[in-house]
């Protein structure tokens, strides 16, 4: 019988700092560089893991007040030694010394809310 997590409270920080509250989605991928060993004679390619190659993107509810997406991230782009810690259903995903290379500062439409996806990529992942 499959069975699913209904994530009823969530967290979300980035470099300690919580943005829980303006977070609405967050997908986390644990990945592996593909290499390619495969051989004259075989019928089938042959793979191995490389090197980690993590990320996560959060979808967040942009906001320009202190302490909160945009004054939080801002200072963050181009640094390479952020730490992320998704909180879902108890289990701590984290990502630590991964890099946030870019960053949209206005994603606006006329009569909604504006969000931004922001992604951290490389470093480090663990879960606890």
């Amino acid at each position: 019988m499959a069975t699913s997590t209904y994530l009823a409270t969530p967290g979300v920080s980035v470099n300690s700092i919580s943005l829980t509250d303006q977070c609405t989605a967050a997908v986390f991928t644990h990945r592996f560089d593909q290499l390619e060993y495969t051989t004259f004679g075989q019928t089938s390619r042959q793979y191995q893991a490389g090197l980690g190659n993590h990320e996560v993107t959060l979808t967040l509810y942009q906001s320009y007040a202190a302490s909160e997406t945009y004054a939080t991230l801002a200072a963050l782009v181009g640094n390479d030694d952020i730490t992320v810690v998704v909180d879902a259903a108890g289990e701590l995903f984290t990502l630590t010394n991964c890099a946030l290379l870019e960053m949209p500062v206005v994603n606006a439409a006329l009569g909604e809310l504006s969000t931004v996806d922001v992604t951290f990529v490389g470093g480090q992942y663990s879960v606890a």
